[in-house]
């Protein structure tokens, strides 16, 4: 998972604000007027390259709240201006912090609606790839979809559950929710396969992989499944889960987990690769990819 399982923040140079101030939930101020033209431009490109490969590929949902918040305006966005947009919508609101931060805080700033998103941009030098999450990542490929009514209930939901999953010491478990949905997410709509997760959404490589090559599982969703499989952070994923609609996300993860908890104590994991024999299997990937990487099971 990104955000939530990190206990750390990164402190590498090419986060400017790696020293920032920071304030008690962790958050710091944006400074929206001290970014450069360059970074303004690195937004920029970034945007354009996306924007051109994700019609036909990202859910309707996503497409419509990208005009709807406005985000081809020029340049990195505001996020006080931007907040003002979506809390119109769906009562979210953006806040800027340096980085990963604490698992508490991140849940608690889900549970109240609000995403928090890193205010720093990727140097030039790994324009093509960054682990971790900065401002493109996050506002590009997270905050469209907080203006759906339906998606944003289940995040907020995510949030709440998140205490309880640190206390019980099975965070793991529900971080594995958050990376096969809102990370790297699929949904099956009338007009085939379409892209939610944030971290395919905001890669250009991913979104063609996720979709179009023939390497990876692409199974149903099922939600014991989900939290019982490992995943990997450093390629593209083996396998993808594919949901109805946000209808059914919310639906079958809007539940006290309490007993699904104390079954997955007693139940062994999948790795990132497996198919398990009650999988609704859509696409059964050859990992020539993996394969030729050296990754293959």
């Amino acid at each position: 998972m990104a955000e939530a399982s990190a206990s750390k923040m990164s402190e590498s140079p090419k986060n400017r604000y790696a020293d920032a101030p920071r304030n008690a939930d962790w958050t710091i101020d944006q400074k929206w007027e001290s970014y450069t033209a360059q970074e303004h431009d690195r937004w920029n490109r970034l945007f354009a390259r996306q924007s051109k490969l994700l019609p036909g590929r990202a859910c309707n949902a996503f497409l419509e709240a990208q005009v709807t918040l406005e985000l081809s305006r020029d340049g990195i966005p505001d996020f006080a201006d931007l907040s003002e947009r979506l809390s119109k919508l769906t009562g979210w609101r953006v806040v800027a912090v340096a980085g990963l931060i604490p698992d508490d805080a991140f849940f608690d700033h889900l549970a109240n609606r609000r995403f928090p998103a890193g205010a720093f941009i990727r140097p030039e030098s790994e324009l093509e790839y960054l682990q971790e999450p900065d401002v493109f990542h996050d506002v590009f490929g997270h905050v469209p979809l907080l203006a759906d009514p339906v998606y944003a209930q289940f995040l907020e939901a995510y949030g709440k559950g998140g205490q309880r999953a640190l206390e019980r010491g099975q965070l793991h478990n529900l971080a594995r929710l958050y990376w096969y949905t809102v990370e790297f997410g699929l949904m099956m709509t009338p007009k085939g396969l379409r892209i939610f997760g944030a971290g395919i959404l905001s890669s250009p490589a991913e979104t063609v992989f996720s979709l179009e090559d023939s390497s990876p599982n692409r199974v149903a969703f099922d939600l014991e499944r989900i939290m019982r499989t490992k995943y990997i952070i450093s390629d593209f994923q083996q396998t993808y889960f594919v949901i109805d609609s946000f209808e059914q996300l919310l639906n079958e993860c809007y539940q006290d987990f309490g007993a699904l908890y104390e079954r997955l104590r007693l139940l062994p994991d999948f790795e990132a690769h497996e198919l398990a024999a009650e999988d609704r299997v859509l696409t059964k990937g050859d990992f020539h990819y993996f394969n030729a990487r050296g990754r293959a099971a």
